[in-house]
């Protein structure tokens, strides 16, 4: 069985969180011993395979193991706030891309905004952070 992750053994689990898998269905975070994704037939509303302890079969999550990994683990605030911050810069860079050249022009001469200035920095923040 091509397991991702093996929680128990390697990350501090959340005592006793409520986990949304998705379609409704929750588990407490810390029965969760496995997930594995799911690779045939996956689709909307069959993304995970979830092993809980003391159950032989797994359930069906409808949400990415990765997704339900940041539910189950207890993760720094700063690492939250980082991952955010990550997310907000790369929609921000996809929306200053979107911008044309005169639009541009009139907001650096007229308004002191340089946009290619702007979009260059927070390509490098985010090459940084990579």
């Amino acid at each position: 069985m091509n397991i991702y992750l093996q929680l128990k053994y390697f990350m501090k689990i959340q005592s006793s969180v409520l986990v949304p898998l998705g379609f409704g269905k929750y588990v407490r975070s810390d029965r969760v011993t496995a997930l594995v994704p799911i690779e045939e037939e996956r689709g909307s509303g069959r993304r995970t395979f979830v092993y809980l302890e003391g159950e032989d079969l797994p359930l069906v999550a409808s949400r990415s193991e990765s997704t339900i990994v940041r539910d189950i683990v207890q993760e720094p605030k700063e690492i939250t706030q980082s991952r955010q911050q990550q997310e907000i810069l790369r929609d921000l860079l996809s929306d200053l891309s979107q911008i044309n050249g005169t639009v541009r022009r009139i907001n650096r001469d007229e308004g002191g905004l340089d946009l290619d200035r702007l979009e260059q920095r927070i390509r490098q923040v985010i090459e940084d952070e990579q």
